[in-house]
């Protein structure tokens, strides 16, 4: 075979040795370029408007928000010595003169060369979401968007990186209050941090989330939304003995004065178009239209909605004995779980993805794997099931505490019970 050629007349051999050559003479004159290419990368690092244009250099580590969770149950001896740690940090901060307030009122977000942003790294700084060693220039640039999506993300924010109302207000609360929050909540933790079962759920009101733990870790941790401030649930501590699947929802007594008699007055076929059928006491149906909707006073009959995915539970009901009438619950109002203000219940939880709770509450239940529950939910027959051994449930109020990783968490006190006005939900 004849021998292949680059171009015309230049053999392979040929063509090697003069690449070879050629990359010797790059190689010398590569180490006289050196030290002015490092000049001018160094140059680029520190200028000081640097953020104006799109740095490249740390851009995935900076533009995701550090995670500030933990598989460390938030009630446990663990995160009372977090909490303590935080504490000690903090104090120290309020020594020193604590933290600049941020001016609010303009929208910073990556990109911004403003004046603000300045004062803005300080802030980040001093609460160690932003390394000092990135300095204090007035550009927004990928390391101040990594730092706020972290200061968003441990304050139940959404880490967008973008600074609005609720992240001024947030940024602007004092160190001083920020330590009298952990020092509020280190009280209720200690208090809850023994033993509290080898598995376990966590209701945290004020975070509008669920934890299901196991084995000391949080195996599940599941967005909720709680009770609003004129219907707050409640406190407590019981045991999931049950799970419905396809419940029927019985309307307590406050919703049918509250909301259903209004309802009625204005649009008569509300019940009707939401399955909701009327009970009296002997377990007789009452037609809707027998009933006087602008009496002073609701009718005393049982208000029951039907199965189905109009249902006010949807799929699922999570059963525990307690003196509040509260228990969680599926939603067909899934929109709920992506807000950020998620005080939308009448005191009960709504629980999102809740067939992996119900999957492994029911785990050591015979007969009730993914699939049976699946299947069952299709059907859309009412099935209550008993829990092989119940799980315990708390329903507890932290609205500050520190992760594994030494993160201190806060969140709004939605219910005024920290005592500073600062802390409450504006």
């Amino acid at each position: 075979m004849p021998k292949k050629t680059f171009g015309k007349s230049v053999s392979r051999r040929a063509f090697v040795r003069g690449a070879l050559a050629s990359g010797a003479a790059v190689a010398a004159g590569a180490a006289s370029a050196q030290t002015l290419t490092q000049t001018t990368i160094e140059n680029i690092i520190n200028a000081p408007r640097r953020g104006t244009w799109d740095d490249q250099f740390d851009a995935q580590a900076s533009r995701s928000a550090e995670r500030v969770n933990s598989s460390v149950p938030i009630l446990s001896t663990d995160t009372v010595n977090y909490v303590e740690t935080a504490i000690a940090s903090y104090q120290d901060i309020v020594l020193r003169g604590g933290w600049p307030v941020v001016p609010s009122g303009k929208r910073l977000k990556l990109g911004v060369d403003d004046p603000a942003v300045s004062t803005l790294r300080k802030r980040l700084i001093v609460s160690g979401d932003l390394a000092a060693s990135t300095g204090t220039s007035t550009a927004f640039d990928s390391y101040v968007d990594g730092a706020v999506k972290r200061f968003q993300a441990r304050h139940g924010l959404p880490a967008d990186g973008v600074l609005g109302r609720y992240s001024y207000a947030a940024l602007n609360v004092t160190a001083a209050v920020r330590l009298g929050q952990l020092e509020t909540n280190l009280v209720r933790l200690r208090s809850m941090s023994g033993f509290l079962g080898d598995r376990y759920v966590v209701v945290n009101i004020p975070a509008a989330q669920i934890e299901a733990v196991e084995g000391e870790r949080v195996v599940l941790r599941h967005t909720a939304v709680v009770g609003k401030i004129s219907r707050q649930t409640p406190i407590l501590n019981s045991k999931i003995h049950e799970v419905i699947l396809n419940p029927y929802w019985t309307a307590p007594r406050s919703i049918i004065e509250k909301d259903i008699m209004p309802l009625m007055r204005k649009d008569p076929t509300y019940l009707t178009r939401n399955s909701i059928r009327l009970f009296d006491g002997r377990g007789n149906e009452v037609a809707p239209e027998t009933i006087d909707w602008n009496a002073a006073e609701a009718p005393k009959l049982m208000f029951r909605q039907d199965p189905g995915k109009i249902n006010a539970m949807s799929s699922t009901k999570i059963n525990f004995h307690n003196p509040h009438a509260v228990y969680m619950h599926d939603t067909p109002q899934q929109s709920l779980f992506g807000k950020l203000l998620r005080f939308e219940s009448s005191g009960c939880v709504r629980v999102q993805n809740v067939r992996d709770l119900s999957t492994w509450l029911l785990r050591d239940t015979s007969g009730w794997d993914r699939q049976t529950m699946e299947q069952v939910i299709a059907s859309g027959v009412s099935t209550p099931v008993l829990l092989a051994e119940p799980v315990p449930v708390y329903f507890t109020y932290v609205t500050a505490w520190s992760t594994s990783d030494g993160v201190a968490q806060f969140r709004d006190d939605i219910y005024r019970r920290d005592g500073v006005e600062e802390l409450a939900l504006q």
